[in-house]
């Protein structure tokens, strides 16, 4: 099959063997596959990237060398491998959560050399964690079931009260899904805060109250404005007087060095926080600002089987524009153009690649 295999760093499309589904696992064709930041991170910093899976407790495999990528996939079944049950028919399209399991063991979809992406042709999926799409959506969409199930895990990780002020730090993929579920779940406001003018005219259309570009203005000058108490000791002599302040809740969906550390300076106090950007590098942050202001700090990491399949019902029965934030297709050709375009805000947000496309350019 054709694949864009990492090759010291780079992608390059060539030919690899077909992959060969065994016991519990089906062969599917990729139809469609997000490019993730998550990619786009690990390509540009490996040493960082394998060394946080190791120490996470994850088996890491040198990105830089023999991987198909591509984790956000829709495909059409081809066949099946022994010991299957073979519930849905050949020719059925197909997403899931990008989990390999099988006898070749278990790894994250296009990270793990037995398990290659959706940058190729073809992929071995696990039977017992392929979901039909339904309703006839569009194969593009579908794939985006994934980052935004992880946008779901992420608001489910926020335990958010009714009336919370959420603010959405960066509005790429994930932070754009973030608002499009906080939006499906009923919460308000959603403040959106990006530098870019389309990626927050996207958040608007997902749902957003209030759009912020910080080179205009902090948003963190806001919390008053938005009925939120943000000293410690104000909000302390509001409970003294009996009173229940307003709660706020702040996503951090950049994940660049710094980013955390502005947060928590900026954060109200008794905000939660929770991390869905993927930063690399350490991040110092002060731990009497943590203390003081009684700041909770979350992490959040991909999404549970149920997290993907509600994510894909309500994407499916439209209370969820997955598709809004999809701004480019491409084919293997056009891969390396596409992620160097991911890095104009203004230009792209989602970018989708169909392998059975010969083109380079993006549409």
């Amino acid at each position: 099959m054709r694949a864009a295999v990492t090759r010291a760093g780079k992608l390059v499309v060539e030919e690899v063997p077909d992959p060969v589904p065994r016991a519990g696992q089906v062969l599917v064709r990729t139809l469609a596959c997000g490019i993730c930041g998550s990619d786009l991170h690990a390509l540009d910093d490996p040493e960082a990237f394998n060394d946080v899976v190791r120490r996470s407790g994850g088996t890491a495999h040198d990105i830089r060398d023999g991987l198909v990528l591509g984790h956000e996939f829709a495909a059409e079944i081809v066949d099946y491998g022994p010991g299957t049950v073979g519930a849905l028919p050949v020719g059925t399209v197909v997403c899931g959560p990008p989990i390999g399991a099988g006898p070749q063991g278990t790894g994250i979809v296009g990270y793990t050399p037995a398990y290659p992406g959706g940058f190729g042709e073809y992929m071995i999926l696990s039977e017992a964690f392929t979901l039909p799409v339904p309703n006839g959506l569009d194969p593009r969409t579908a794939a985006l079931t994934e980052p935004f199930s992880v946008a779901a895990r992420a608001v489910r990780r926020a335990e958010l009260a009714p009336g919370t002020v959420t603010m959405v730090i960066g509005l790429g993929p994930v932070g754009l899904a973030v608002v499009a579920v906080l939006k499906a779940r009923g919460h308000a406001p959603v403040v959106a805060v990006d530098f870019s003018p389309r990626r927050r005219a996207m958040a608007a259309r997902l749902g957003a109250d209030l759009l912020i570009d910080p080179a205009v203005e902090s948003p963190y000058d806001r919390w008053t404005s938005l009925g939120v108490i943000p000293g410690m000791m104000d909000r302390m002599a509001a409970e003294y007087r009996g009173l229940r302040p307003t709660e706020a809740a702040v996503f951090e969906c950049v994940g660049a060095p710094g980013m955390l550390a502005r947060v928590v300076e900026g954060a109200p106090a008794a905000a939660r926080i929770v991390l869905v950007g993927v930063c690399l590098r350490p991040d110092p942050i002060d731990p009497g600002l943590l203390a003081n202001k009684e700041l909770d700090i979350r992490g959040s990491f991909g999404s549970s089987p149920a997290e993907y399949r509600q994510t894909l019902r309500e994407i499916a029965e439209g209370r969820i524009d997955a598709g809004a934030v999809i701004t480019g297709t491409t084919g293997l050709n056009g891969l390396t153009g596409a992620i160097a375009e991911l890095g104009e805000p203004d230009r792209h947000a989602k970018i989708v690649v169909d392998p059975s496309l010969d083109r380079a350019a993006i549409r």
